[in-house]
């Protein structure tokens, strides 16, 4: 892997992580839960990035989302 591949794997899947956990904060805060929980929700989030789906998309070329 180049240098120019890490570097945009690595940005891959900083932004699907914040996005899967500002979104998962975002929708446990509106269904409800306290800060503690949203937060819980949002690390739950996370750790469901789907890194198979990523990476295919990176291999096609595309911009994960």
């Amino acid at each position: 892997m180049t240098p120019d591949e890490s570097r945009k794997l690595a940005e891959a899947v900083r932004d699907a992580c914040h996005k899967a956990a500002k979104q998962g904060y975002e929708e446990a805060a509106a269904g409800g839960l306290c800060h503690e929980g949203a937060v819980e929700a949002s690390l739950d989030a996370v750790r469901m990035v789907d890194i198979k789906a990523l990476l295919a998309s990176l291999a096609e070329g595309k911009k994960p989302g």
